[in-house]
């Protein structure tokens, strides 16, 4: 654990030493080479806490999570170099930190064993999203957008808080591998329902659930790119994670508890699915794709079945590298059109033929074609559903039908129709973006010839 942590660490040092011209170089080979250490965490293995210590350990469940948190900080800082260039040395050195700073706080809430431990990073994380968005945000609306993503999240954790000091009061440990021994005996009295829900509120909102969800469009139109890359690669899957965790340990929990979540999950998916249909704003229609998948994940954890605990954990990895990709991409039309209006940057297929490969990769990955990790996870949950409850089949298959046609509406006018005339001259997609495009399509493609390093469970 500490050899990935300390190296994380060390980054700011070099950030703050570096000389102005090295600066980019220095840390984003740093952080890839951590990125590379940390795959060795991958290994699938039948313990519960394989890299332990007193207050950390990975399993199956967060190894994988870990890994990607690890993976996301270079390219997050590969992607970021265009609008930051003509900042001076002092700002670029800020924006770096706060990047650097969120890995190991994101690593330590997947990796905590110790619920106290979990709570302070899960909290921690938003003091620098919030800095990114607040200070590196493109319009004037940034500051609404990071005052409601900290109030919705702070309002939410709060009886989680109260709850995990409940625990604590009851059973006298916080560990979960004692939690898991010593089973909290949740009845089906009023507090331990409340105490249920509110250990579940929090994850809900972060996840997001839908309904509690608008935090998460507004967010995501007014961060940075890397801020946008953060949110929707880690942030959400640290709600999607915590239910994981969280749902094992309250198991005598009454049925009808389950019902408002998975309803909401999935009628969430549906809702949003919709939305997309008529978005106008290309960061928004991606963020509101999210919501909908991550209804999918929220619905597969909440029935606690080990097969929807796999589908859960392949579709938050295969989620977090495509809705990362494609905001790289919309990043990448913003960057160069200045605008985010699908009508006003659509055709750029012939000017820029490249990039247009990478869009379609991208959005067959969303569409979950084969042969992407995305199909195996949503074929696992929509079979544990099924298996569930009949009728579910009607909402998923309506949902993967809609994900389908949003995405095409997608492709479709970014790339494809006539060029506006106000686009006389595009400059040329270069190196470092088909680097950091391929940096996530190809971990994608790989993990499907091994799927079970990413499954949740050892196969």
């Amino acid at each position: 654990m500490l050899k990935i942590i300390l190296p994380t660490v060390m980054l700011l040092p070099t950030t703050l030493l570096s000389p102005p011209k090295l600066l980019w170089t220095n840390t984003t080979t740093h952080s890839l080479l951590i990125a590379t250490l940390s795959l060795h965490w991958l290994t699938p293995t039948y313990y519960p806490h394989k890299v332990s210590s007193q207050w950390a350990g990975l399993d199956q469940i967060s190894s994988p999570l870990a890994v990607l948190s690890c993976w996301l900080l270079p390219l997050m800082l590969m992607a970021s170099q265009n609008h930051l260039q003509h900042d001076p040395t002092s700002r670029k050195q800020t924006f770096i930190i706060t990047l650097i700073v969120v890995q190991p706080l994101v690593t330590l809430a997947f990796a905590a064993t110790e619920l106290t431990l979990f709570y302070i990073a899960f909290e921690a994380t938003l003091i620098p999203t919030l800095i990114l968005i607040t200070r590196w945000g493109n319009q004037p609306e940034r500051l609404s957008a990071g005052i409601y993503l900290l109030f919705y999240t702070l309002i939410s954790s709060l009886p989680l808080l109260v709850t995990i000091l409940h625990l604590y009061a009851q059973i006298g440990t916080l560990h979960l591998t004692m939690l898991k021994l010593t089973h909290p005996t949740l009845t089906t009295s009023w507090t331990d329902l409340l105490s249920g829900l509110a250990l579940l509120t929090a994850f809900m909102v972060k996840a997001p659930l839908y309904g509690m969800h608008l935090w998460l469009p507004k967010a995501h139109v007014e961060a940075p790119i890397a801020g946008s890359m953060l949110l929707a690669a880690l942030l959400l899957k640290l709600g999607g994670y915590g239910i994981m965790r969280v749902t094992p340990l309250m198991s005598p929990l009454p049925d009808h508890l389950h019902y408002p979540f998975l309803t909401m999950a999935l009628w969430g998916a549906l809702m949003t699915s919709s939305i997309c249909m008529r978005q106008t704003d290309l960061k928004s229609l991606i963020a509101y794709s999210s919501v909908s998948h991550m209804g999918l994940v929220i619905a597969a954890s909440t029935i606690l079945t080990p097969w929807s605990f796999s589908g859960a954990m392949i579709l938050m990895i295969s989620h977090g590298l495509t809705s990362s990709m494609l905001f790289c991409l919309a990043n990448t039309n913003y960057e160069r059109t200045h605008s985010r209006t699908l009508l006003l940057a659509r055709g750029l297929q012939p000017m820029l033929p490249l990039m247009a490969t990478w869009w379609l990769l991208a959005n067959l990955t969303n569409m979950a074609l084969p042969p992407t990790t995305n199909l195996m996870a949503e074929l696992t949950i929509m079979v544990t559903l099924f298996n569930w409850s009949t009728p579910t089949i009607i909402l998923t298959g309506t949902a993967t039908l809609l994900t389908a046609s949003y995405t095409l509406f997608m492709l479709l006018t970014t790339q494809r129709g006539p060029l506006p005339t106000h686009l006389t001259s595009l400059q040329n997609s270069t190196t470092r973006e088909h680097l950091l495009m391929a940096l996530h399509i190809f971990p994608l493609l790989l993990l499907i010839l091994k799927p079970e390093l990413i499954s949740g469970a050892p196969l």
